[in-house]
């Protein structure tokens, strides 16, 4: 899109305390990156360079990317890739798929089968470990395939274990606060994209009034709380740090754009950085 609709690149750093975090991974610095879109008209090649060139300025640990990296027509995850294989990091990047790219199961495999053979570690309902057997990163299928399983993967691992996950959608922080998830990174809403001082997310605004209204019909009633009820629950959600119970959720604004762009809602780069557990915490008092 053109540099007037996206405004320019932020980069936000954010510090997350992690209790049981490894010594060693004290300051561990993971950049964060989602929802590109990139087809042509939703993400100009300029801004993509340079968030790619931000994240080598920065220097990260581990590069975490959370999904919708086309549009709709997975060929351009081609020309993507040869972006994010730029991308350098000490611990390499790893990735979850978001709703975008699950348009087809065929489209889906093109897509993981690009993004690890341009040596990311692409999951789908998988656990990896970059930063050590002691800080797994969880991997989950988007929240709107009917393949969003987590309880498997996070029933495997030891509830005193530290783990960091991966879920492109925000509104699965509701469902996995039923487990530990020291850190969930997510996308998805581009931040709202219009963003108005005072009222914030025009969209919000739009589906409230929306729900408003369709709460008055019988069949909505007996189904509006269906999980893959293709709308954003959780507008509280729609960008930055948030508790969720005692889990704690980041949301990027994401890098791409629909039509009319973004006012207020810069595109973003995350700067994560991970310390042991502090006296003030954001979940504090909830445990």
């Amino acid at each position: 899109m053109r540099p007037l609709l996206t405004g320019p690149l932020t980069v936000e750093t954010v510090t997350v305390s992690i209790r049981d975090l490894p010594q060693r991974l004290e300051g561990c610095r993971i950049v964060h990156l989602s929802d590109f879109h990139y087809d042509g008209q939703r993400l100009s090649p300029r801004l993509l360079q340079q968030a790619i060139d931000r994240v080598n300025d920065l220097a990260p640990d581990l590069i975490a990317l959370t999904g919708d990296y086309v549009t709709r027509d997975p060929a351009p995850i081609f020309e993507l890739v040869t972006y994010l294989s730029q991308l350098k990091s000490r611990f390499g990047t790893v990735a979850v798929l978001g709703n975008h790219d699950n348009v087809t199961r065929k489209g889906r495999k093109t897509i993981l089968r690009a993004l690890r053979q341009a040596g990311i570690c692409a999951l789908w309902n998988d656990i990896a470990y970059p930063l050590g057997d002691d800080l797994p990163v969880v991997g989950l299928a988007d929240f709107w395939s009917q393949e969003f399983h987590p309880a498997p993967l996070l029933d495997s691992l030891s509830p005193t274990q530290p783990r960091l996950v991966l879920s492109h959608n925000p509104d699965t922080a509701e469902p996995l606060a039923s487990w530990r998830v020291d850190l969930q990174l997510s996308g998805h809403t581009h931040g709202g994209q219009i963003v108005l001082p005072g009222i914030g997310p025009v969209s919000a605004l739009m589906q409230s009034l929306q729900l408003s209204v369709l709460s008055k019909l019988p069949y909505f009633k007996r189904n509006r709380k269906h999980k893959r009820s293709k709308i954003v629950h959780h507008w509280e959600w729609v960008s930055g740090l948030h508790c969720v119970g005692q889990n704690q959720l980041y949301v990027n604004r994401g890098l791409g754009s629909y039509a009319p762009g973004r006012l207020g809602c810069p595109p973003e780069v995350t700067v994560v950085e991970l310390v042991r557990e502090m006296r003030e915490t954001l979940c504090k008092g909830q445990a």
